[in-house]
């Protein structure tokens, strides 16, 4: 029985809540939703308070607190983690109040909602280009931010999780048995991202597969595709001739030249 009661008098509270708001979205006075509107961004009741900025937002426009105002309005949404929105509101406000001191702030911040829409690496990486976009030509264009140093470290997340796509995509080739393709793009991989510290590892994985290719073609196409494999290590050892993984790819020339030998 006290269950009950608890449970009715929860209700009761949300509906004299939402019996309240309503009250004050519907009220004429623009000045009191302002100020209501401010109170839940304050209390962190995103919700209430896009919606009463959304409702004043062009009563107050040109007035001293436009600016002020909008950019509560912007945050509300980032906030609420609706990142989307907050984009959106972002781009206008840098478009409206381009000579704010809170531009460079809001612009870094645009380009960080496509970061923290960024989908793990096996999904579309559209938002995920398009914050490395952002995030240069946030550099670009306040090259003495102290902000460019997040900026700098967001775009290199942002490219270590499109190698890991590239690379993923490219183990997958491998073990479909699609050997030509997965060599194709662990050699795109390993041109693509030559600062990587797994450049050599991309390189070997090139060369594995071109092997597999080889190994597994028709006789007529086996020298030609095994000469690949040859030249793939020439190009291994000229990049990495310190490289830890040389021994490995050592071997694989030398089970080629074996192949080699009996192919007329």
């Amino acid at each position: 029985m006290n269950r009950i009661i608890v449970i009715i008098a929860i209700v009761l509270g949300m509906s004299s809540c939402t019996s309240k708001f309503q009250q004050i979205m519907k009220n004429k006075d623009t000045d009191y939703k302002v100020k209501m509107a401010e109170k839940y961004y304050a209390e962190k009741k995103y919700s209430n308070a896009q919606q009463l900025f959304e409702s004043v937002i062009n009563f107050v426009k040109g007035t001293p607190r436009y600016e002020e105002l909008y950019l509560m309005y912007a945050y509300s949404y980032y906030y609420d983690k609706d990142y989307e929105n907050a984009e959106n509101l972002f781009k206008t406000f840098v478009e409206y109040f381009p000579n704010s001191p809170k531009t460079e702030d809001v612009e870094y911040l645009r380009a960080y909602t496509y970061y923290l829409r960024s989908p793990k690496a096996e999904l579309d990486q559209t938002t995920t280009n398009r914050t490395i976009q952002l995030m240069q030509s946030f550099i670009d264009a306040h090259p003495t931010s102290v902000k460019v140093k997040e900026a700098t470290a967001t775009i290199d997340a942002c490219r270590a999780k499109l190698e890991l796509k590239d690379y993923k995509t490219a183990t997958l080739y491998y073990e479909l048995a699609l050997y030509r393709a997965a060599a194709i793009s662990y050699g795109l991989l390993s041109d693509g991202y030559p600062d990587s510290k797994s450049a050599d590892k991309y390189k070997l994985l090139t060369l594995k597969s071109y092997y597999q290719f080889a190994e597994n073609s028709f006789i007529e196409k086996q020298k030609e595709r095994f000469d690949k494999v040859k030249e793939e290590y020439n190009d291994f050892v000229d990049r990495f001739s310190d490289s830890p993984l040389l021994p490995e790819a050592k071997k694989i020339k030398t089970k080629t030249d074996n192949i080699l030998k009996n192919i007329k």
